[in-house]
């Protein structure tokens, strides 16, 4: 979308800023959302305290954070740059889930990982291209992206094995609405001027890259472990490339073919059964 070629007339956005994006992502999302459940769960979206500063811990160091942080990374460096570090989250959450015995860092797990992130690295083109520009400012932001989306990975699926995921999704959006709207007010996005094909497209951009997205992944984190949840996750730059390839024209180097048939290798690694390893049944319906 934001090469223009998507657009009608086929005409680039005017920049935007990346807190903007960040912003607008969660808070439309979350008033789409809210009238919805309202309408069909009435009283039944309450929850106790402790869970409620859970969720917004969530939403403020995971969703916010994540989303924030990594579109300053994609400013401040690009694409590539950010992408690969954000996907070495599978690696963090792995390490997590071993240190606190949750998880045996088996050599079919770290496998998976490391599988994952080498096959990022070449579908978004690491090898075979020219020096990166590198942006301090970016790559921190890059890196404290991965430890975000690592954290919303573990802390979601703690938290979804005792609710449903809608409402789950409903108070990590609040917070994260509530937050920004703190950090950034209504009067300083008034102050940015943006036009009405600015407006419509953060509008189609928040429903397709939060609350549909997000509303199947807080599923998928349900009825699977983080580390194997996040390594599927990998599948993001794989379907940009495929993407870009049908719907822009884009042409698909031998390299980045390669990439994708590792990424898929490791996460049909990541989800077979280990000889001996026996887990935790998967919380297939939450409890309340």
């Amino acid at each position: 979308m934001f090469t223009g070629r998507l657009m009608p007339g086929g005409q680039a956005l005017r920049a935007i800023d990346p807190l903007i994006l960040a912003q607008s992502r969660t808070t439309i999302s979350f008033l789409f959302l809210l009238p919805v459940l309202i309408l069909s769960r009435g009283r039944t979206l309450g929850l106790p305290k402790k869970d409620l500063l859970q969720t917004a811990v969530l939403g403020i160091l995971g969703v916010a954070a994540s989303n924030y942080l990594y579109y300053l990374a994609i400013q401040k460096t690009n694409v590539a740059i950010a992408i690969i570090i954000q996907y070495t989250a599978p690696a963090w959450v792995l390490l997590y889930m071993a240190a606190r015995g949750r998880q045996r860092a088996t050599v079919q797990r770290v496998s998976a990982v490391a599988l994952a992130v080498i096959g990022c690295a070449l579908v978004i083109g690491i090898v075979g291209r020219g020096r990166f520009q590198v942006n301090m400012l970016g790559l921190v932001a890059a890196v404290l992206a991965s430890f975000s989306f690592a954290f919303y990975n573990v802390g979601g699926h703690e938290i979804l094995a005792r609710y449903d995921r809608w409402k789950v999704l409903l108070y990590t959006l609040a917070s994260a609405a509530a937050f920004w709207m703190v950090v950034n007010p209504p009067w300083k996005i008034a102050a940015a001027h943006y036009d009405g094909g600015q407006w419509l497209f953060l509008l189609v951009f928040a429903v397709t890259s939060v609350l549909l997205p997000f509303s199947l992944y807080f599923a998928g984190l349900q009825h699977l472990e983080p580390t194997n949840a996040i390594v599927a996750s990998c599948l993001e730059p794989v379907f940009s490339i495929i993407i870009a390839a049908i719907a822009l024209g884009e042409t698909m180097r031998p390299v980045q073919t390669v990439g994708i048939l590792v990424v898929l290798a490791a996460i049909v690694l990541v989800q077979m059964p280990e000889p001996g390893v026996k887990e935790a049944a998967a919380v297939v319906e939450p409890i309340e």
